[in-house]
């Protein structure tokens, strides 16, 4: 059995700039081929880096803080309890609008690669 422990895992930058625990995915703690599991972290007023996932499907579900999710052309505010699903090739980005952390547990398959990741002109942030 596979097992990962959040206070064990490295953290790391990703290209939209969040900052990311791994839990689970190919060569992670939590050995998993299908799909990855990670905690993104956007710190009061961060904006992520508008980006787009060519084959990844993503599902955020925000675990604490707020924000706001802008996913193709639609804006929604965000809370904690909230579950948003981000389908492949759709332009997407997070903004903390508040005074705390926002964190979002992201569950991506085929499992997240920065090679899947494509960064889009004229982000803001």
């Amino acid at each position: 059995m596979e097992h990962a422990r959040r206070d064990q895992l490295e953290p790391y930058v990703t290209r939209d700039g969040s900052t990311i625990h791994e839990w689970a995915g190919p060569g992670y703690a939590a050995e998993a081929r299908n799909q990855s599991l990670a905690e993104a972290t956007v710190a009061p007023g961060g904006v992520t880096i508008e980006h787009l996932h060519r084959r990844s499907e993503e599902l955020y579900l925000v675990s604490a803080g707020s924000g706001v999710l802008r996913v193709g052309d639609e804006e929604r505010a965000v809370v904690a309890g909230d579950c948003v699903a981000i389908p492949p090739g759709t332009p997407h980005r997070l903004h903390n609008d508040g005074d705390v952390d926002l964190v979002v547990v992201c569950a991506c398959s085929p499992p997240y690669s920065h090679e899947d990741t494509v960064l889009l002109e004229g982000a803001e942030g």
